[in-house]
């Protein structure tokens, strides 16, 4: 019989005994060896009788102790003394969900999806493992004080690489938490921890157990054969949804995994949250983005309408020529209302042309101020080509010049002016002209070779 005191493996005291269960009992204790706080689960001296059971328990404690996640607990040694085998855990600083169940009766909606969404996380990451746990139930599952929850107990956990633990046909686990098929003998399998988890769930939301009866016996067979209680009518529709398909009897119509369950669970406790930051209204805000957009729009209109019809008063007839500058900045751009296909009251026999604005008042007309810089261009034009042409004639005169000034240097004076000789009388190749006759004969001397050439013409006053 263990007592407080006791050393298991010379290096395990027992200090006190902080659970009890089918398989044994839960203790906290001290690892003398490393001085740190554990707990020690104890089984039950019966099944060390069965054959090849330390052996196998020894090859399951291998295989928990290497999942990983912060939700489980850690596995740290397994041994067995005085006919006594014990599994060595982490000990969880915290109280047990059944304390807390026994203590406020019932958990909201929004907590029991927050602790539902954290235990199946947990058993996902020993699924993951093929470890089968085979025991979910509140007293399995510790809540620190900062909320956070961890799956413990894996004392009758089954491996599919070790085998099960008991004999074939023998029944583990609680009976108020067992699933159908392991009420009848069946082998546990992922989908029965995910039965046992949406046992617990139904208890936190309506502070009972589904079934209830006067022996383990009767209760088993309730799991296997009848409906559970509906839950209490303050139960929102979701949150039943998922409850009552976890508790599905056919293994195969609950929850594909314990990540889906962990899923819908995460996302209907933020929904639900949301829905009591709203001051709980049955739903999120849904056609509330959409709504003020109208009220704005509806707010223009009047604005714009007591906008358009001042002009019209002032000039009812707004000639194109006219610019009322005074009214409206150059700079300003076209406002909507201008942009508006519908008429304003009051100008409507005026039909809007597209090219400039109806009322005349918004952009004063471009079209008077346009001719007025075209004459400068021009007078620019007429400056600028005179400019060019005395530059053409400054520039040639410089070029004859030059020439000029070219010859005379190198001697050649005939090339500075033409020699012309004027006779009142002129005979040309022996043949005779009347005397009186006014002649003008010119000789020229080429620049180039020395040549001459000779012209002759009737002299004109």
């Amino acid at each position: 019989m263990l007592s407080p005191g006791v050393q298991l493996g010379n290096r395990y005291r027992l200090d006190e005994r902080i659970a009890s269960g089918g398989m044994g009992d839960v203790w906290r204790g001290t690892d003398q060896v490393l001085g740190r706080t554990v707990a020690v689960k104890s089984l039950l001296p019966a099944l060390l009788d069965e054959p090849g059971f330390a052996e196998r328990f020894r090859g399951e404690a291998r295989t928990m102790a290497t999942i990983n996640h912060p939700g489980v607990v850690d596995v740290y040694d397994f041994g067995s003394d005085q006919h006594i085998a014990f599994l060595v855990m982490e000990y969880v600083e915290g109280d047990a969900l059944s304390s807390t169940l026994s203590r406020v009766g019932r958990l909201t909606p929004a907590r029991t999806m927050a602790l539902l969404a954290q235990a199946a996380d947990a058993l996902h990451a020993a699924h993951e493992k093929g470890i089968v746990h085979r025991d979910v139930k509140p007293g399995n599952l510790l809540v620190r004080p900062n909320g956070t929850l961890v799956l413990t107990d894996f004392g009758i956990a089954r491996s599919d690489l070790v085998g099960q633990l008991t004999a074939a046909g023998s029944v583990l686990g609680t009976a108020s938490y067992i699933s159908p098929e392991q009420a009848t003998g069946a082998v546990a399998t992922p989908a029965s921890d995910v039965y046992a988890l949406g046992v617990v769930a139904y208890q936190c939301l309506a502070g009972r157990r589904p079934f209830e009866g006067d022996n383990p016996l009767e209760i088993a067979m309730q799991h296997v054969r009848e409906t559970p209680r509906p839950l209490p009518g303050d139960i929102p529709p979701q949150v039943k949804a998922i409850v009552e398909r976890a508790l599905a009897k056919d293994p195969a119509a609950r929850w594909p995994s314990a990540a889906a369950l962990a899923s819908v669970a995460r996302q209907t406790k933020l929904a639900l949250s949301q829905q009591a930051r709203n001051g709980g209204q049955p739903g999120p805000i849904s056609g509330v983005p959409g709504s003020p957009a109208a009220p704005s729009a509806r707010a223009q209109v009047p604005t714009a309408a007591r906008q358009q019809p001042r002009p019209p008063a002032m000039a009812p007839h707004p000639p194109m020529a006219h610019r009322p500058t005074a009214v409206a900045p150059p700079a300003s751009p076209p406002r909507p209302p201008a942009a508006s296909p519908v008429a304003p009251r009051g100008a409507a026999p005026v039909p809007p042309p597209r090219q400039h604005n109806p009322l005349g008042y918004a952009r004063p007309p471009a079209t008077p101020a346009a001719p007025l810089p075209a004459p400068r261009r021009s007078r620019a034009g007429l400056w600028w080509a005179a400019i060019l042409v005395a530059a053409l004639v400054l520039l040639c005169s410089g070029v004859i010049s030059y020439n000029l000034r070219k010859s005379a240097a190198s001697g050649d004076t005939g090339a500075l002016a033409p020699v012309s000789v004027t006779s009142g009388a002129v005979r040309a190749h022996g043949a005779g002209l009347p005397v009186g006759t006014s002649y003008r004969l010119g000789v020229r001397l080429q620049p180039g070779g020395g040549e001459t050439t000779t012209s002759e013409g009737r002299e004109t006053r």
